[in-house]
């Protein structure tokens, strides 16, 4: 999905895609944005979403667990089942 973002957008890391996100969701709920800038907006807030979900799950499929021993120590890791 990454790949259908704007270039501006694809580039952007999670913590900045998330901020200018938020300050899009703002502005739309204050409710004085023109309509066709409400629109544009809103492309735009989609797009930011979608990054945040991409770089969410490449996130998610580097965490794992650590596995212990019978005595509680760390023996190991094993992917993490994020389901």
């Amino acid at each position: 999905m990454a790949s259908s973002l704007p270039a501006d957008i694809a580039a952007l890391p999670f913590e900045k895609a998330l901020a200018e996100l938020e300050t899009i969701v703002g502005r739309l709920e204050k409710g004085d944005v023109p309509l066709e800038e409400s629109i544009a907006l809103y492309a735009r807030g989609d797009a930011l979403r979608a990054q945040c979900e991409t770089l969410l799950k490449k996130a998610e499929a580097k965490i794992e667990k650590i596995t212990l021993d019978s005595q509680g120590k760390a023996k190991g890791t094993t992917p993490l089942d994020a389901d």
